[in-house]
């Protein structure tokens, strides 16, 4: 070991747990969201209900995903240094210095690790984008369940959208956006464990228990 490396809190307990519920509830929504707009199981009896059940699990998950991503949204303003909107959006010199020699690394244009203790410059960046992307799949969704749940929590987390788009507009894009969350996830765990054997830190076991082992590259 070239260097000694200093163990680090860096993922607090909500955001490690937000990520994993995050994980599950994108997988079942994906599962069961693709079996409604294309059901590939056809029951021979009324008594297997498998759109019913496909839906209701649809909707489970559903919720569980706005409660995690409310969690995170708030955990962004009171949790540490590495959690909060400050280490995901790019808004100083530095940070912006990294986002570009991050994006050179990625494009194998430089050897140079994009080193960081929690999200590099870019990282940030794109999970900004796929929060965004979190925030139109649940307003999108909503709408679409409003059309046969008609209470006030529909109709204040996405029934108001039928009134501004057409509904197989909001339906295409809600899928469309779960085959771009569904890229990125893939992207996202390749990086993971191709940065975690460039820089030795831990990266991809630290989602698991919160600590990374750091040198003093990582240290702005």
């Amino acid at each position: 070991m070239s260097a000694e490396r200093k163990r680090v809190y860096a993922w607090e307990f909500p955001v490690r747990l937000t990520h994993w519920v995050n994980v599950v509830c994108i997988l079942t929504l994906s599962v069961t969201g693709y079996y409604i707009g294309n059901p590939f199981i056809h029951a021979i009896s009324s008594r297997e209900y498998i759109m019913g059940w496909m839906r209701f699990v649809h909707f489970v998950a559903a919720y569980a995903f706005v409660c995690s991503v409310i969690i995170r949204f708030y955990w962004a303003f009171v949790g540490n240094r590495y959690a909060r909107w400050g280490a995901l959006i790019p808004h100083t010199s530095r940070q912006w210095k990294d986002l570009f020699g991050a994006i050179k690394f990625y494009l194998f244009l430089s050897r140079k690790p994009p080193y960081a203790v929690g999200h590099t410059a870019f990282a940030g960046l794109v999970y900004i984008i796929i929060f965004i992307l979190y925030i139109w799949q649940i307003i999108s969704g909503f709408a679409l369940y409003s059309l046969s749940d008609h209470t006030w929590a529909s109709g204040i987390l996405g029934g108001w959208l039928t009134g501004v788009m057409h509904l197989q507009t909001i339906r295409l894009y809600h899928h469309l956006v779960m085959y771009v969350i569904l890229a990125f996830a893939i992207a996202h765990i390749y990086i993971g464990w191709y940065l975690d054997s460039k820089e030795r830190n831990g990266i991809m076991g630290s989602i698991f228990g919160g600590y990374k082992f750091v040198t003093g590259k990582e240290w702005e």
